[in-house]
């Protein structure tokens, strides 16, 4: 699965994102795609504000994600949807958090993570390779609006935890404590 699997369109000035990558050069979606892709892993000064992706120049699986499908949205495509999922983050999917994790004796960790999804496959313009192709087990996953990045993920993800910590029996871990793990794991990748 590539870039190139998604469908490709021209970009019309009918919005203010649309207007943002228009001035940036780029004209169609692939192009907008490839430049978000590119952009450095990092949260935005306001992480439920997807506009900071391009005033920023960086941004999260949830802020580059939301943009584009927020692009989709100004530009009247509705076959390329936002999801958010959740997957068991360890240090073989997201290299550099396993020496945070063994500090709290953990071997993963629920995740919550944002991507696309057209024709049923999944598309990761963050992190995880050139292609968009996403190598995580989603558990659970839900389509999302660009405008439920903040609190609505959240409590999903948190929700998710919770089960996840009465199922597994893991005292002594609250889900604070489980929150604040997450946490350092992110701090550990920016």
């Amino acid at each position: 699965m590539q870039v190139h699997s998604l469908p490709n369109f021209s970009i019309e000035p009918i919005g203010n994102i649309s207007k943002s990558v228009l001035d940036l050069g780029l004209n169609e979606l692939h192009q907008v795609v490839k430049y978000v892709h590119k952009l450095p892993y990092g949260r935005n000064s306001d992480r439920s504000n997807y506009n900071l992706v391009l005033k920023e120049n960086k941004g999260t699986c949830s802020t580059k994600h939301a943009l584009l499908a927020a692009l989709c949205i100004e530009q009247g495509v509705q076959s390329i949807k936002l999801y958010t999922g959740i997957y068991e983050m360890d240090d073989a999917n997201t290299p550099g958090i396993g020496g945070v994790l063994e500090r709290f004796g953990l071997r993963s960790i629920p995740e919550a993570h944002c991507y696309l999804k057209y024709k049923q496959e999944r598309y990761d313009f963050t992190r995880f390779c050139e292609s968009g192709h996403s190598n995580l087990q989603i558990i659970k996953e839900e389509n999302i609006l660009p405008n439920q990045i903040g609190e609505f993920k959240e409590t999903f993800h948190r929700s998710y935890i919770q089960n996840w910590l009465q199922e597994g029996e893991l005292r002594p871990f609250q889900i604070d404590d489980i929150w604040s793990v997450r946490e350092a794991c992110i701090q550990a990748l920016s």
